[in-house]
């Protein structure tokens, strides 16, 4: 989020030719703490893709939970 961005802490899933990556990891590091390869052109989309699922699951979990417990 905005606060991680300012911060310095964000985290980036790159995906593309590797001495690309290698090239542009210095810059990245600048913005983000977590600065991962994840290979070949797509992967890195489909890698926070994941990310944002598994959030969104844990947080539909959550939500949930807090309106069971509300209604109980």
């Amino acid at each position: 989020g905005v606060g991680a961005a300012r911060a310095g802490n964000l985290t980036f899933m790159v995906g593309g030719v590797e001495q690309e990556f290698n090239a542009a990891k210095e810059l990245l590091t600048c913005m983000g703490s977590n600065v991962i390869y994840c290979g070949e052109v797509g992967t890195g989309q489909a890698a926070k893709i994941c990310n944002n699922m598994l959030l969104a699951i844990s947080m539909i979990g959550t939500a949930e939970t807090m309106n069971l417990g509300i209604r109980f």
